[in-house]
This record gives C-alpha cells, sequence and structure tokens, in this order.
C-alpha cells in the first residue's frame, strides 16, 4: 500500500486533501500539525513560556493524544502557538519518532504537514506539495472564522498568514519546503471537489510509475 506525502503553508488545503487521499486509497491518516497544535495547548493551559524549548520539549514528550479531539485545538490561538512550538528543535525531536512509525506501518499511510517528504517520509511513493496565493488562504481562514462566530479582520488574517509562513520557511530546523520529487499542486483557483481530483490524478500517476 502507498505512502503518501502532503505539505504545505497553511490554509492551503492539505489537511483536506490529504483526508481525501487516505479514503481514496484506503490507508490511515495522521495530520502531524495537529501533534503540534497538541503541544502547544497544553503549554498554553499549563502557563509555560512557549519558547522554552526544555520546557515544550518535555510537553511534546508527554503529550496526551486525546487532546486531537479537543475542539479548542482548531482555534486561531492554537495554530498561532503550534507554528512558535513547531519551530523548537526540542519539539521537533520529541515527536520525530511518532511520526515516523506512523508513516513506517505496513498498510501504507498518507501524512500532511510541512516537512513530511523532506524529513518523516523522504521514502514517500508520492508527494504533494499544496499551496495557494497568502490572500487566496487568509480570505479562507477569514471565512472559516467568521463562520464560527469569530470577529476578526481579514488584513489581520492575512497579517498572520504571511508571518506564519516566513517561521515556517525560515526556522533552522525542517523548514517548509518543496521536495525535490514532490509534485506542485497550487489551489488558490480550485475548489475542493476540483483539488482533491487533482490530487488523486498526481498520486496515482506517480504510483502507476512504480507499480
Amino acid at each position: 500500500m502507498p505512502l503518501i506525502a502532503v505539505d504545505g503553508p497553511a490554509a492551503s488545503g492539505k489537511g483536506t486533501i490529504a483526508r481525501a487521499l487516505g479514503r481514496h486509497f484506503g490507508v490511515p491518516h495522521l495530520d502531524t500539525g495537529a501533534l503540534y497544535r497538541a503541544v502547544a495547548l497544553a503549554a498554553m493551559r499549563a502557563g509555560l513560556a512557549l519558547d522554552d524549548g526544555k520546557a515544550m520539549g518535555a510537553q511534546a514528550m508527554a503529550l496526551d493524544l486525546s487532546l486531537l479531539e479537543d475542539p479548542e485545538l482548531r482555534g486561531a490561538a492554537a495554530g498561532e502557538a503550534a507554528s512558535r512550538v513547531s519551530a523548537l528543535p526540542e519539539v521537533r525531536a520529541a515527536l520525530l519518532a511518532f511520526q515516523k512509525a506512523f508513516a513506517a506501518q505496513p498498510g501504507g499511510a498518507v501524512l500532511d504537514g510541512r516537512d513530511i517528504g523532506t524529513v518523516i517520509a523522504p521514502e514517500a511513493q508520492a508527494k504533494l506539495f499544496v499551496t495557494a496565493t497568502a490572500e487566496t488562504r487568509a480570505r479562507r481562514r477569514f471565512l472559516e472564522l467568521t463562520s464560527a462566530g469569530r470577529d476578526v479582520a481579514e488584513e489581520r488574517v492575512l497579517a498572520d498568514i504571511v508571518a506564519r509562513d516566513a517561521r515556517d520557511m525560515g526556522r533552522a530546523d525542517a523548514p517548509l519546503r518543496q521536495a525535490a520529487d514532490a509534485d506542485l499542486l497550487d489551489t488558490s483557483d480550485l475548489d475542493i471537489a476540483a483539488a482533491v481530483r487533482q490530487a488523486v490524478e498526481l498520486v496515482s500517476r506517480r504510483l502507476d510509475r512504480i507499480s
């Protein structure tokens, strides 16, 4: 069964696409960003400093996986905090083994994140780098937040997206980048159905080459 890596920046649609690929190819899916959000959420609840590498590493080592079902995990605060703690080498090292073990399961898997094709699963048979313009991604996140009743300004959401991109791409440890052998999927002008359809086609084409 296939191992599929899906990377990309915030609000690009990579999570939705990865889940759909898991269903289509019949393999389990892991949103690795949720692991970092869970670490950040636990740290915030404990009142810890998010830039304390030692403390954040300890939080990651002791991660309660039940937090992956916590509704606050998808909030803007958890997302912003996750971007900060994910830049810490201590956190990345603590979560590395869990992610690699998930990727190595014999039945295949699909993982989405920011360093799947480059660090976590460079051996993946199919890799996608899902992206969209910052303005498009900000618009999506703005609509998501406002539909949930949040009072936010779209300009603020865009500024947060741009800042998060800079952190993710500029960090020293496992920065966000497209793997050399990853197919690029720009979802700027695609709805969900079209994006998923193109993703399935790209992955199927990759898998056909090695079958």
